[in-house]
């Protein structure tokens, strides 16, 4: 068999456009769920370890969550634009062009990681400083952030290069990645925060260099993977002209994707900004709460992961009706792992809880928030994945607006007034109302739709 040969074949296999929805779910999901849970365990354990030292530095670790979602989520929104365009030219069997806007993207992806990166380490103190960060935490949150900062660039073009990787249909590589990766940071982290064997006692700095530490294995294997074992990317100087049209069809999507991954974090930053009137305990037990929810939501995060390469390759071979049925299959799995997580939270949440958080009042407010929270995460799943199926279609300003009636018009103001006029757990059943109202919401609307647009190729 020859080389094109084996590429098709490799290509074909992976196919989306055809063969049970309910299997191509399963099986891009399935390894997804792993990965994004060994990823995650990094912040359960840097939170479990660093939580050791004390609540000012545990406290300073929260004030850091939301920005460091928030790059993050930039970067998945750049990935978001990658694997919407990649995967509905590869559903319109043209893998030339494929290869292009995958390689163009991670070009892109590395001059807007050196100038973000650069503008938030020289500018630490300020950003926290106005999320309500006092003399006591702040410190801490520079000693974590400086590192981090440095180590950008081998978080945003490994999640670039993934979602190449996701798009022709393969979950398996970038999941074996992620776990990876998880691996090497939690087993470092412990070492180096305290100081065990030959390693000097960093504290909270200890966990910022282990996952960068980390990050550097990630962006080796995410690139071999890429460039050798899927052949989704090329090495060359790409022609201007061909640059400029591949990042305007990327950041098409990939802006509005960004933007709107960006808003949840935001939403969490103001909230954080608004507990903090509260006490340094009430912003440590939101901090640990969250890391929590973000660590039981994985399996939504996995589907959001998942919908966009069968909705794109569908859409771009124009099976509408296997689009739709994807959505509502989502929505499905969205309700039963839902029922999942709240018979768990509310069997097991104070022990969580008290896992991560040394201070009995910390681990009784986190646990209070779990306890109320926990119904309304199949709304805040619909949402998630609601975004993304209209992401791989090229309808990233729809996916934004999504987000922000979330964030902005349900999430913010009702933790506000709640917080005004009422107290914590008012505020966390705030975040619950908004969940549950935007997800009806968006649900509704992105069937509607995707219905309306499959009655027009009809007619």
């Amino acid at each position: 068999m020859t080389e094109s040969s084996k590429q098709q074949s490799s290509d074909n296999s992976k196919g989306l456009v055809k063969g049970s929805l309910w299997q191509h779910i399963f099986r891009l999901a399935t390894p997804m769920i792993f990965g994004i849970m060994a990823v995650f365990s990094v912040s359960i354990v840097d939170t479990y370890f660093v939580g050791q030292l004390g609540t000012a530095q545990l406290a300073a670790l929260s004030f850091t969550f939301p920005v460091t979602m928030a790059i993050a989520s930039l970067s998945a929104g750049l990935g978001a634009g990658t694997s919407s365009v990649v995967s509905r030219t590869i559903g319109a069997k043209d893998r030339g062009q494929a290869k292009r806007t995958a390689t163009d993207s991670l070009l892109l992806a590395f001059v807007l990681v050196i100038f973000i990166s650069t503008i938030g380490y020289f500018t630490i103190s300020e950003l926290f400083g106005l999320l309500g960060a006092n003399e006591e935490t702040l410190p801490y949150i520079i000693e974590y952030m400086e590192i981090w900062y440095v180590s950008m660039p081998f978080l945003v073009i490994p999640m670039v290069a993934n979602a190449v990787i996701r798009a022709v249909g393969n979950a398996l590589w970038p999941s074996l990645i992620m776990f990876f990766a998880a691996i090497i940071n939690i087993a470092l982290t412990p070492v180096l925060i305290f100081g065990y064997g030959p390693f000097p006692e960093m504290q909270i700095q200890g966990a910022a260099i282990s996952t960068m530490i980390a990050r550097i294995s990630t962006f080796i294997l995410a690139l071999y993977v890429a460039y050798y074992r899927e052949k989704i990317i090329e090495i060359c100087i790409p022609e201007y002209d061909v640059f400029v049209k591949s990042c305007r069809s990327v950041l098409k999507v990939a802006l509005p994707a960004g933007a709107g991954s960006v808003v949840n974090p935001i939403g969490i930053g103001i909230v954080t900004a608004i507990l903090a009137a509260y006490s340094a305990e009430t912003v440590a037990a939101f901090g640990v709460a969250t890391r929590i929810e973000s660590f039981a939501c994985i399996p939504l995060l996995a589907l959001s992961a998942t919908i966009g390469p069968i909705v794109g390759q569908n859409w771009g071979a124009n099976n509408k009706q296997r689009v739709i049925d994807t959505v509502k299959y989502c929505y499905i799995l969205c309700v039963v792992w839902s029922l999942i997580i709240v018979a768990i939270f509310f069997a097991f949440a104070d022990v969580f809880t008290g896992l991560l958080a040394s201070d009995k009042e910390v681990a009784t407010k986190a646990t209070d928030y779990l306890y109320i929270v926990a119904v309304s995460l199949v709304g805040y799943g619909w949402v998630i994945v609601s975004s993304a199926a209209l992401n791989s279609l090229g309808k990233s300003v729809t996916g934004f607006a999504y987000y922000a009636t979330r964030t902005f018009a349900l999430y913010v103001p009702l933790s506000m007034l709640a917080s005004v006029w009422l107290n914590v757990e008012s505020v966390y059943i705030a975040i619950a109302v908004s969940n549950l109202l935007s997800g009806t919401l968006v649900a509704t609307y992105t069937l509607m739709r995707l219905h309306k647009a499959k009655k027009h190729d009809c007619e």
